[in-house]
């Protein structure tokens, strides 16, 4: 399924679901008659319940409560309970480090490497990013998310990919002037990056995505972004380094206890931002400019720059 969240012609948010022409939603909790939450999160949770439910009920088959260009699709998790980011692929290091002048750390071969990032300066598809006053280097990152439907600590990487629920693109957004700054001193990322998670347009179930893995058991997805209808990266998932089962996996380590409605980034895919080119593929990103991320599977991001 691709779950949405979405405003309505009359206003607030609700959970959804696309139906399969993908040209309708479904309000899950007016399909429903109450049965079924008013928000992704509590669906989330409730999800081993509820997604069995809706399948035996038949609501998965309903006609469309809204035509999809009735409504604005905002992000599938509007308020995840925390929001953990990874930097999982070597290229992307070995790009970055080339532009600085710097080698990748032994240590990153060694374990997977994660920051905590704002789960409150969540955006969706559509959403238009400020740029932050005074900076020069606005960039964007294209990654992949993972929402947690299930929690538990100290898992194993087997246990851990168990408990993804879904899947959604994500654009980290970065402001690299005040970053370079701030990561001088050996902290963060933390105001350069905390001002716009950009998450959409669906949450599509694990299942859904499953379809993708290729014969060595990676995920093959197709990552590309575009800036103003130029195309920037042309990138695939299965040059990750580290899964997701092991991403999951070291941040339950020491009886961390991991939850429903946690989101993981991946880290970005290699070319998958301009400061891994010096900008030279593409200037810094101004005001007027349009960001399209896509990946396979899971349509396309778009948000413009203010």
């Amino acid at each position: 399924m691709k779950l949405v969240t979405f405003s309505p012609p009359s206003g607030g948010a609700r959970a959804g679901w696309l139906t399969p022409d993908g040209q309708g939603v479904v309000d899950m909790r007016q399909v429903s008659q109450g049965a079924l939450p008013a928000d992704m999160l509590s669906f989330i949770e409730q999800h081993e319940t509820l997604l069995p439910l809706l399948q035996q009920q038949g609501w998965h088959t309903a006609p469309a409560t809204y035509a999809l260009a009735a409504v604005t699709l905002l992000a599938p998790l509007p308020n995840p309970r925390s929001f953990r980011d990874y930097v999982s692929f070597e290229q992307h290091l070995l790009n970055a480090a080339a532009q600085f002048g710097h080698q990748v750390a032994a240590e990153w071969y060694e374990m997977p490497i994660f920051y905590f990032t704002n789960h409150q300066a969540i955006i969706g598809p559509g959403a238009a990013v400020r740029r932050p006053a005074g900076e020069t280097r606005l960039d964007y990152e294209l990654e992949l998310a993972c929402v947690l439907g299930r929690g538990g600590t100290n898992l194993s990487a087997a246990q851990a990919e168990d408990c993804i629920f879904g899947y959604t693109i994500f654009n980290d957004f970065s402001a690299r002037a005040i970053q370079g700054r701030e990561m001088r001193c050996h902290l963060g990322p933390a105001k350069g990056k905390d001002f716009a998670n950009a998450l959409g347009p669906y949450l599509v179930t694990k299942d859904e995505v499953e379809a993708f893995r290729d014969e060595t058991g990676r995920l093959s997805l197709g990552m590309r972004s575009r800036i103003n209808g130029q195309p920037i990266c042309d990138g695939n998932f299965n040059t990750i380094h580290y899964s997701f089962g092991q991403m999951l996996a070291k941040a339950s380590e020491n009886d961390v206890p991991l939850h429903p409605g946690d989101v993981f980034g991946s880290g970005t895919v290699g070319w998958g931002s301009l400061v891994e080119t010096g900008f030279q593929a593409h200037r810094a990103l101004e005001p007027g400019d349009v960001v399209e991320l896509e990946i396979d599977g899971l349509g396309v991001l778009s948000n413009s720059i203010i």
